[in-house]
């Protein structure tokens, strides 16, 4: 694990755990107490947090940016599983079964993580039933995103699974209605990687979807004007061919 150790004198100026989903409703002192246990840690843009199949147990808060979790294949390609946001966390499955890391973490932007032995973040979570739910339902849907990733890889091609990524990356203009956005737009890298194709695919997908009228790209965000558009096309089990080039 690489990235610099925050010293618990600068723990106020660095960030706090009060925003961490799994603790909400916590009293403060017991939030402030756990505090003190967690290492602190601050990560430049793509380095590597944790390392798949390393022997490290340590739970991680993310608690400033962001961070990608992702595998490679044999042939080096990476592949996106999720993105930790601020007020998330990651590592626990080593924590809770003891094994090997089954994935890797990068640092996407500048981020602060605290880190916190397993033992300790065990204990916290069977001390707490609310915690040992919150977690639950966490491993829960990890389990149904799984599964919807499985359905895609086996059932869409390259095109729709960059059609369907985009219709989970968008959320609601909160200041155009009926329309969506994505902000920040991930890099074509990015998008590719969680669709499982190449940056060249999603390129082509997002051009000719501009051309057709259905998204705009502006600065930082992607437009998507016509979702339920789009959403057919990414249901269906033909799609449109990418205009050549």
């Amino acid at each position: 694990m690489r990235g610099g150790s925050v010293g618990m004198s600068q723990q106020q100026t660095i960030g706090s755990l009060a925003g961490c989903e799994l603790l909400k409703g916590l009293p403060e002192a017991e939030v402030a107490t756990l505090e003190r246990r967690c290492t602190w840690r601050r990560f430049k843009n793509g380095e590597q947090v944790l390392d798949r199949n390393s022997d490290s147990r340590d739970v991680m808060f993310v608690v400033e940016g962001q961070v990608q979790i992702v595998n490679y294949s044999t042939s080096g390609r990476e592949i996106a599983y999720a993105t930790v946001r601020q007020g998330g966390y990651f590592g626990e499955l080593a924590a809770i079964d003891g094994l090997p890391r089954s994935a890797s973490a990068v640092a996407q932007g500048t981020c602060v993580l605290a880190q916190i032995a397993p033992q300790v973040f065990m204990d916290f979570v069977i001390s707490r039933p609310e915690a040992s739910m919150a977690l639950l339902h966490r491993l829960a849907k990890i389990i149904r995103t799984c599964d919807e990733r499985i359905m895609d890889l086996s059932t869409l091609g390259a095109v729709q699974r960059v059609y369907l990524e985009l219709l989970r990356l968008a959320e609601a203009d909160p200041v155009t209605p009926e329309t969506w956005v994505i902000y920040p737009l991930p890099t074509q890298s990015n998008i590719a990687a969680r669709a499982s194709t190449t940056r060249e695919t999603v390129a082509r997908v997002i051009s000719q979807l501009s051309q057709e009228g259905l998204v705009k790209k502006k600065g930082k965000s992607l437009y998507i004007w016509d979702r339920d558009a789009l959403a057919i096309r990414a249901d269906k089990l033909t799609t449109p061919e990418l205009t050549p080039r």
